[in-house]
């Protein structure tokens, strides 16, 4: 009787792996050659999963997504029924922080995939669909005579602490300062 393979667990295997490459060598190292070897697979089949770098980078991307959905999940969960938006946005934006060893390597490869679609904008069409969602999220619980502006900008301080964070420029102390300070402007 032929062995049953499990397909998912094989492509996030394989995700995993990119993930590691990437964390520890930048995106600019990975390739079928080198994610193979960091799975412990053959190039053949991390090629019969994923044909090109492109579709192995989306699943990867897509692996970190919901790896912070569910962080994120998990930390509201926390906060019982309806809790005030503030505190909502607050939790849910420090959840996505790389603030610790545990959520840094995901980091690393979100901040990647971003410079990787600069470059390669075919590859961002998943990343804007997700941008546009949270930051629509963002902007409807948001105080009055806020919108659309200050979500963009809640965003860009949220990727921005977490290049500085990455960065080393940072403690999560100094970033979540930072992010607090800007929400008591935001509700005042």
């Amino acid at each position: 009787m032929p062995k049953k393979v499990d397909h998912q667990e094989r492509r996030t295997l394989i995700a995993d792996a990119l993930m590691r490459v990437a964390a520890d060598q930048g995106l600019e190292a990975v390739s079928l050659r080198h994610v193979a070897a960091e799975a412990g697979v053959s190039a053949g089949m991390v090629q019969h999963y994923f044909r090109t770098k492109d579709e192995m980078m989306a699943f990867a991307l897509s692996v970190v997504r919901e790896r912070s959905q569910i962080r994120v999940t998990e930390a509201i969960a926390g906060l019982g029924v309806d809790p005030p938006p503030r505190l909502l946005l607050r939790t849910m934006i420090a959840a996505l922080l790389p603030l610790d060893e545990g959520t840094r390597d995901d980091g690393r490869v979100a901040l990647a995939f971003l410079a990787y679609t600069a470059v390669r904008p075919a590859a961002a069409p998943s990343l804007r669909e997700g941008t546009r969602q949270f930051a629509g999220f963002i902007a409807g619980i948001l105080p009055d005579g806020h919108g659309a502006a200050a979500a963009a900008g809640l965003l860009a301080l949220m990727e921005g602490l977490g290049v500085y964070l990455l960065g080393g420029q940072y403690t999560a102390e100094q970033a979540l300062d930072a992010l607090d300070a800007h929400l008591d402007l935001l509700f005042g």
